[in-house]
């Protein structure tokens, strides 16, 4: 499911599909987008590069498209791939470089960067 906060600037998306869900969160007020996988009970965060991830409206208008249209080709679908590297907790200025909502999504797991 996505949820799109568009006087927040941020967007929620929850994947439920066992080992493989997880939740994300796109913080366009901070540019930031972090990931939690259940499954390695982790925090993945990258910074967002406006070449390569669709800006919140866009976003809105591509959720759409593909519920209402489930074979649409789009040349905007968002992957990333995590490599595993060093790790910490966040500290307090990492919550005020990220923000509230990713705060909350991450606090107490190791961060990757």
């Amino acid at each position: 499911t996505m949820t799109i906060h568009s006087e927040e600037h941020i967007v929620d998306v929850h994947i439920r599909s066992g080992v493989y869900s997880s939740d994300t969160i796109f913080d366009y007020t901070h540019g930031y987008i972090a990931t939690r996988l259940f499954s390695r009970n982790a925090c993945f965060i990258m910074k967002i590069k406006k070449e390569l991830i669709p800006e919140l409206r866009e976003i809105g208008r591509l959720a759409f498209e593909r519920q209402t249209m489930k074979d649409v080709y789009s040349p905007n679908n968002v992957w990333a791939l995590f490599q595993a590297g060093s790790s910490s907790l966040g500290h307090f200025k990492d919550w005020i470089l990220y923000g509230k909502h990713i705060e909350n999504l991450c606090t107490g797991l190791p961060l990757y960067q």
